[in-house]
């Protein structure tokens, strides 16, 4: 979003377990468009008047959704009727929707099948390999400012991705325990036992 530039106004949901209706009103407040009657048709029509203002100016309007597996059907329908807000010439809304891969699961199923039809773009992220994982978290020890200490040996370094399988939530999630099993005993020099009790944590078995 940082990166867009001023050509685009954009609107972010982080939480979209809303139903059709709280979701409509969310984008509307998401784009600081004021909402005065409790009528959908009337946010529509304000909906649609600031998306042309924005295509008069020259701008682009871009609905970002986070966590899009949480959406209900009803929402999910909601958004595809707001896809179909155009011009002759062009789609007045850009939608992108991030999620876990389950939400290529319900994307899949039939009655979504007209919504799948107006998705251009798909992309899906696959988990880290063994050697991706440990750049990874060399560069996130770089980015914080670590100079080769901490550091994780090599079978801590395994142990990390086996149990994280090369996903990055899990990957931060497990590494800041072994930061702290580390800190805790007075070492930044992180072997296989601290990833163990930092996993043993985890999982909530205390031993």
């Amino acid at each position: 979003l940082e990166r867009l530039g001023p050509r685009y106004t954009t609107a972010l949901i982080l939480n979209p377990t809303l139903t059709s209706t709280q979701l409509l009103r969310t984008i509307l407040g998401e784009f600081d468009l004021e909402i005065r009657w409790n009528d959908r048709v009337a946010w529509l029509a304000t909906f649609n008047r600031f998306l042309l203002d924005q295509l008069e100016q020259n701008l682009d309007a871009v609905l970002v959704i986070d966590e899009a597996q949480d959406l209900s059907m009803e929402a999910l329908e909601q958004l595809r009727l707001l896809s179909n807000l155009e011009t002759d010439q062009r789609k007045l809304l850009q939608i992108v929707m991030i999620g876990q891969p389950e939400f290529r699961e319900m994307l899949d199923q039939e009655q979504l099948r007209q919504l799948r039809q107006r998705i251009t773009v798909r992309y899906h992220l696959n988990p880290m390999t063994a050697a991706e994982t440990t750049k990874y978290i060399a560069h996130r020890l770089r980015v914080a400012g670590a100079n080769s200490s901490p550091s994780f040996d090599p079978a801590a370094l395994r142990r990390i991705y086996k149990y994280s399988k090369g996903i990055p939530r899990l990957i931060n999630a497990l590494c800041d325990k072994t930061l702290l099993c580390g800190f805790v005993e007075g070492t930044d020099q992180l072997k296989a036992k601290h990833v163990r009790r930092a996993i043993n944590d985890l999982e909530g078995r205390y031993r």
